[in-house]
């Protein structure tokens, strides 16, 4: 399905042209296949596997200003982080120690947050109650550690998904918030049968090939085609795993594009008793491909980037929804999963 530059393999169009298949309403419904009890197990297995208390905040390259810092609320928690003057990331409570002014409205001076009420100085190191978060960059994503918030055994560095080799691909971050849980959002992306049917105007001919068979084998492997205009297509077979409870991560295997990954991180903002729950989604779409002309890409990232988000934007307008509704459905027991 590749096609390859190098070892004399014979170049193939990234395109097909799609076969007139069914209409919307005439392609095979899904709704027998996609069980609530295969969908909550899946949940269940992500749910129960350890996370260290690590949380994605943002994307690194929103935090590479070396004068301003970033706010984000994490499981009813304020966090601020900001670059020291070598570039490192700190992180810690959003509120100064001294009178409770937001950090996240200070400045950075020579890397070190300085607070715009009274002029406290914070460098990263424990002062006057105030304790630094541990923090992790892994270079497209940005994690926090809160051990209150997550309540499991701690870890040294939060579960990365396996990328493209770095430097390879074209990475691109995009963020929503829903009024939802964590697991309403993970339950959406282990429910692949849905996308031919809910996003017609991305996926078409979708099926899925092998369904997850415990703890061992526990991906759901999945052939479609990514609709890129008209009858033109891009046909791949992909794998939605979730290797720890607020992450799925599609990986394509087969394909344009195989070692390509779309992580979805689901964040939670607000407390765990919260009434009104609101979760940030935070999709990291890093694409790699062996094709010469992908150099190209690389030097176009600033341009590709916009409109990559856009394309997940238009994704997760309609899956907040999803997500949204079925934690509605949760909290009045009207679920029926």
């Amino acid at each position: 399905m590749r096609g390859r530059s190098g070892g004399g393999a014979r170049w193939t169009p990234p395109l097909r042209r799609r076969r007139h298949g069914p209409d919307w309403a005439a392609q095979t419904p899904t709704w027998h296949r996609a069980r609530p009890a295969l969908i909550a197990d899946a949940l269940k297995r992500a749910s129960a596997r350890p996370s260290g208390n690590w949380f994605v905040v943002g994307a690194s390259r929103a935090l590479r200003a070396a004068d301003r810092p970033y706010g984000r609320t994490v499981g009813g928690t304020e966090v601020v982080l900001w670059r020291s003057g070598t570039g490192e990331l700190r992180a810690g409570p959003g509120a100064c120690p001294h009178l409770g002014a937001p950090l996240r409205d200070s400045r950075v001076v020579c890397g070190t947050l300085v607070c715009h009420w009274h002029g406290l100085a914070l460098e990263g190191a424990p002062f006057a109650g105030w304790q630094p978060f541990p923090v992790h960059d892994d270079g497209v994503l940005v994690w926090v550690r809160l051990d209150e918030v997550g309540g499991e055994e701690p870890t040294e560095g939060p579960v990365v998904p396996v990328r493209p080799v770095a430097g390879s691909g074209v990475d691109a971050v995009f963020t929503a918030v829903g009024r939802c849980e964590p697991q309403d959002v993970v339950a959406n992306r282990l429910d692949p049968w849905h996308g031919s049917w809910f996003h017609p105007y991305s996926f078409v001919d979708l099926s899925v090939a092998r369904e997850p068979r415990g703890e061992e084998d526990d991906a759901f492997v999945v052939d479609v085609s990514f609709r890129v205009a008209g009858r033109l297509v891009v046909p791949v077979r992909a794998e939605f795993t979730a290797p720890e409870p607020r992450t799925v991560v599609m990986r394509i295997t087969d394909g344009e594009g195989a070692t390509s990954v779309v992580e979805t991180h689901a964040t939670p903002l607000t407390g765990r008793d919260d009434e009104r729950p609101r979760t940030a989604v935070v999709e990291a779409v890093v694409a790699a491909s062996d094709r010469r002309g992908f150099a190209l890409a690389r030097a176009a990232a600033p341009v590709l980037r916009p409109l990559m988000r856009r394309t997940a934007g238009r994704l997760w307008r309609d899956d907040l929804a999803y997500a949204e509704r079925r934690w509605a459905l949760r909290s009045t027991g009207r679920f029926p999963g």
